[in-house]
């Protein structure tokens, strides 16, 4: 590795705060080490998958089918990245590392990783909005696993006994709409997660691209009228104030009480939706004047780090390769509950489960946080976002003020 990306990398690690203590948990895991013994080494972010699960036994059959040992390690999420920049720091990447689509830019840009035109991934079936999260100046670094997304659950019978047909919420104006009917009747209207993390940043962005604002400007028109939206659901009563602390899984919670009409949230909700014990629906979230809104897309990406022997990095292809095949992916996705990257698979789950039909429908619309080349500079810009939708739901701020404090911070 040369020094300029031995800087890159020594910056990144104090950005992200690399334990230097931990370093001998990482030794004897690296490509390098096991170069001998035709060992490749994987690293990935589902800890929740023991050796005995079908994804450990998919990584060891895409290690036989490409004549090589496959060694695994497996990390929580927030973990991998500082035990990533801190092995590549010490010559001892993995061969192919899975790990959350946001974190791609900050690894590229670190150069830990290697592109596509070198590792020869394939990515010709990969729908472009979700390869996009992978993208960093030009170039692509990795494969989608697959990709979970945002829509709203809706109770049926809430919905009912309010007179709203769900097929008639098309656009904000509707949807509002729709919020006061439940509200005359008792019910409540809407939950979501407002919390101030990247949670919250999550939730809101499906509303603030609906609305037709970008991430290089938080202080426009389109982007207030996002919070002010949320904003006027709270003043109105359609949605409780508890989300302003509300994560993902506590807004579900809520839901799950059957005294809402709506929920946003997401793909991996799907199996609890089922257990709820009422009827539910999922509709897309829709734009402020029409339309599916975007809305971000989680989810991990399969890539190559940067190795010193490069005759290693064919077999890492054969690898990335049978694990995002369109034959695994099915049964991959449907066990992380994430919607296929690839048309021709989510057509498979569809037909499978038509439940997904809305959900892929959303992926088709989302895109990634760190898409539009922002890179690295999304999670600045996420965090001044988040903060001003909290100082606007608890009325620290007026929504124009707190997101013009929030871009002169981003700026800055």
């Amino acid at each position: 590795m040369n020094r300029t990306a031995s800087r890159r990398l020594a910056l990144a690690s104090l950005a992200v705060a690399v334990v230097i203590t931990g370093a001998s948990a990482c030794s004897g895991s690296a490509g390098s080490s096991d170069a001998a013994s035709g060992t490749y080494t994987i690293w990935d972010p589902y800890p929740q998958f023991d050796s005995g699960s079908d994804w450990a036994k998919l990584l060891n059959t895409c290690g036989t089918q490409a004549g090589v040992t496959v060694k695994r390690t497996a990390f929580d999420t927030s973990d991998l990245t500082n035990k990533t920049l801190l092995a590549a720091q010490q010559g001892k990447s993995p061969d192919v590392l899975i790990v959350d689509n946001p974190v791609v830019s900050t690894l590229a840009e670190a150069g830990v990783l290697t592109g596509t035109d070198e590792n020869r991934i394939d990515t010709s079936q990969v729908l472009p909005n979700l390869l996009g999260a992978g993208q960093n100046g030009g170039k692509t670094y990795g494969t989608p696993i697959g990709a979970n997304t945002l829509a709203l659950y809706y109770n049926k019978s809430v919905l009912q006994a309010a007179g709203v047909d769900p097929a008639g919420i098309k656009d904000w104006a509707s949807l509002n709409a729709a919020l006061e009917k439940v509200k005359a009747t008792g019910k409540k209207g809407i939950t979501f997660s407002a919390i101030g993390t990247e949670e919250g940043s999550f939730q809101f962005l499906p509303w603030y691209w609906g609305s037709g604002a970008q991430l290089t400007d938080v202080s426009s028109d389109q982007a207030v009228s996002a919070v002010s939206l949320w904003q006027n659901w709270l003043k109105s009563g359609y949605a409780p104030n508890s989300v302003i602390n509300n994560t993902q899984t506590t807004s579900w919670q809520e839901f799950a009480t059957g005294q809402f009409a709506f929920a946003e949230n997401g793909t991996w909700q799907l199996a609890n939706a089922k257990k709820a014990g009422f009827d539910y629906g999922i509709l897309p979230i829709p734009a402020m004047n029409g339309g599916t809104a975007a809305a971000p897309t989680g989810g991990e990406f399969v890539t190559v780090p940067v190795q010193g022997d490069k005759a290693r990095y064919g077999t890492s292809a054969k690898l990335v390769s049978c694990l995002t095949s369109a034959e695994n992916l099915v049964a991959t996705d449907t066990t992380l509950s994430y919607v296929a990257p690839a048309k021709a698979v989510q057509d498979k789950q569809v037909a499978a489960d038509p439940d997904l039909t809305v959900w892929a429908q959303a992926v088709a619309a989302a895109k990634g946080r760190t898409s539009d080349n922002l890179g690295t500079k999304y999670p600045k810009i996420s965090e001044q976002l988040w903060g001003a939708v909290q100082s606007s739901l608890t009325g620290a701020k007026s929504p124009k003020d707190a997101l013009s404090a929030a871009q002169a911070a981003a700026t800055k």
